[in-house]
């Protein structure tokens, strides 16, 4: 098929893995109309002939929406996965105060059902020469008013832009099969337990911590996170020293295990940092290197010889909202059949153990919309929720925030119970088409938020409602998730009067049976 060097648009159709939708390039007048003008922008003329876009800002002017766009018609592409990709040239771009900010290669659109999607590279920023970035994203299927944007936010400097090019990874799912009539009896490893309810770890505790959560909180689950370097970039690379990290954190289980069986806790093995680490954009190394997808697996081998026959082990959650951007290459696991893998390595050792598999788009009911079901005995499937992040995240990127209440318009959306029970409709499709069960592994809203007592429960309601497992992220850690601290953001010691969240908690910890102590010892 011969590709135009300007705007190149094929039917749907006759679309398969690997066809372009879209290439365009900057040498013609035609395509440089698509674009919206400003005063940063400038046509630059390239040695060979060619044309690139190049977008300056000063720094006093940093603060401001630095972008040009052009729509593009993506009606006749919805379900399908497509893989975005530009060639890009910095100079002296300042580093911006989040990593999605910064240089901007992204794509926008709107989705009733789904909400708006903005979806771009992270981490563009410094001085390098021409190279290409990338990211993939699933079209909702209801997709409307889209748009490539390019270029500087909140950040200074100069980026040059050149060649964008979109192309097909996957087909649109199809449809989800219909839910059985009589489905037999779903897996939970409950142990007869009707449900288990509790928190997500801090990365370090004690005894009493324990003690608190299982006998005088009434919890029964805690997903204790294995976490080394979260948030940085570039870490774990080192395999040896990996090891000894784990290790010590291993050895820190086996001291408070007792403990979970004395107070009836039940505990989930999360592992946040899988080897390898994250790359600057986002992505987990184990998605794109063999050598940290095989140690992955070797990982959880050990960890499953390690616990096989514990009653306090709940199950193994096998990697924190994973995050891959872009096709692996070829006799690489994507992030599905990787976790396949270590799944199957696991039940190599113990065939009864509950393993926990999680979704794209890193763990959120979202990655649900492409979510897979695979061949391994005794799984559950976990979800992540914090939608919208504009609420539940406010003030945590930083101090200067405009306070967003729950429930009420939030980005041009009416966020209520009925909202989120929209965003949680992929995940229930999926465990309806498959006959599954479901763990939300993490939920929360920062303690300051207007309405957040309100928004936990209207989470938890819909939790219940589906039958769905959960834990609370998170107990006793920082400050703005903990529920043993007030709803004032300046306040940042534990309260003696309960706050509104913290009694929303235990009036649903009350209603749980704890695992019999007996086993468990």
């Amino acid at each position: 098929m011969t590709i135009s060097t300007c705007i190149h648009l094929i039917a749907a159709d006759s679309l398969d893995k690997g066809d372009i939708v879209l290439k365009t390039d900057f040498n013609t007048s035609t395509e440089q109309k698509l674009w919206s003008n400003s005063d940063f922008t400038k046509w630059q003329s390239n040695s060979d002939g060619t044309t690139s876009l190049s977008i300056t800002v000063p720094k006093e002017k940093a603060k401001d929406g630095n972008m040009i766009h052009r729509s593009i018609d993506l009606n006749k592409y919805r379900g399908y996965k497509l893989l975005l990709e530009c060639r890009v040239k910095g100079e002296n771009i300042s580093k911006p105060s989040q990593p999605w900010l910064g240089g901007k290669f992204m794509l926008h659109y709107k989705s009733e059902k789904e909400g708006e999607f903005w979806q771009n590279p992270n981490n563009i920023y410094g001085t390098f020469d021409w190279k290409t970035i990338s990211f993939s994203q699933r079209i909702a299927e209801d997709a409307k008013d889209a748009e490539l944007y390019l270029g500087l936010q909140d950040c200074y400097g100069t980026l040059c832009f050149n060649d964008i090019k979109i192309t097909v990874i996957e087909k649109p799912f199809p449809k989800r099969p219909k839910p059985m009539k009589n489905p037999p009896a779903v897996f939970t490893g409950h142990d007869g337990l009707p449900r288990l309810r509790g928190v997500m770890s801090p990365c370090e505790f004690k005894e009493e911590d324990i003690r608190v959560l299982g006998e005088e909180w009434n919890g029964n689950v805690i997903r204790w996170q294995l976490s080394r370097n979260w948030g940085q970039y570039n870490t774990d690379r080192v395999l040896k020293e990996y090891d000894e990290w784990i290790d010590y954190k291993l050895n820190e289980i086996d001291k408070l295990l007792p403990a979970c069986s004395k107070y009836g806790v039940k505990v989930v093995i999360d592992l946040h940092s899988p080897p390898g680490g994250r790359y600057t954009n986002g992505e987990s190394a184990i998605f794109h290197e063999k050598k940290y997808q095989d140690h992955f697996v070797e990982i959880w081998k050990k960890i499953a010889n390690r616990y096989k026959g514990n009653p306090a082990v709940w199950g193994y959650d096998l990697i924190n909202e994973p995050v891959q951007k872009v096709p692996p290459a070829p006799g690489i696991d994507d992030y599905l059949g990787i976790q396949k893998r270590a799944a199957l390595a696991i039940r190599a050792i113990d065939q009864d153990i509950p393993i926990f598999v999680t979704g794209a788009h890193s763990g959120s009911a979202v990655g649900y919309k492409e979510m897979m079901p695979i061949d391994v005995t005794n799984l559950i499937y976990q979800v992540h929720f914090y939608d919208p992040m504009e609420f539940t995240h406010q003030g945590v990127f930083s101090d200067n925030f405009t306070p967003v209440k729950y429930p009420g318009m939030i980005s041009g959306q009416m966020w209520n119970k009925e909202q989120i029970r929209k965003m949680l409709e992929p995940v229930r499709e999926f465990q309806l088409a498959y006959n599954v069960h479901i763990y939300v592994g993490e939920f929360s809203a920062i303690r300051w938020a207007p309405g957040t007592a309100t928004y936990l429960e209207d989470c938890i309601d819909l939790f219940e409602e589906y039958g769905w497992d959960w834990s609370y992220h998170s107990y006793r850690e920082w400050h703005g998730w903990n529920v043993d601290c007030g709803n004032v953001i300046t306040n940042k010691q534990p309260t003696i009067e309960p706050s509104d969240r913290k009694k929303l908690l235990l009036k649903w910890f009350e209603k749980n049976q704890q695992p019999t102590k007996s086993k468990l010892k």
